[in-house]
């Protein structure tokens, strides 16, 4: 700060923004209810940089549902562990996705029909 008699004048240095600092800027809340995701995420982030964002949640934010215990031949079962693993969800996020394209589109024919 330069005093210029009694006044106090702030001096700003205007510097192009890091690489490191956009990123930091720009970078989202991640949108998924995979609980592996966003451990994931939470590892590699803190949560005061994301304080702007935050929002206060009055209802539950995971609610439990019913467990569905399925029975895939091995190789079957194989190549849903692939799939979920190059996805980046877990083998039960996949089949649960699955299901519930499954039941949308099932329930939009039906619509239709009716």
């Amino acid at each position: 700060m330069a005093s210029d008699g009694n006044m106090a004048v702030a001096q700003l240095r205007i510097a192009p923004i890091s690489a490191m600092e956009r990123a930091m800027k720009t970078s989202k809340l991640p949108r998924t209810d995979s609980i592996q995701e966003l451990a994931r995420f939470w590892e590699k982030h803190d949560l005061t940089n994301f304080q702007d964002e935050l929002e206060e949640v009055t209802e539950p934010v995971f609610v439990g549902g019913d467990s569905i215990r399925l029975h895939l031949r091995r190789r079957d079962a194989s190549a849903v562990r692939r799939l979920a693993e190059s996805k980046g969800v877990s083998q039960a996020e996949l089949v649960r996705q699955w299901v519930l394209q499954k039941l949308a589109r099932r329930k939009r024919n039906g619509q239709a029909r009716g």
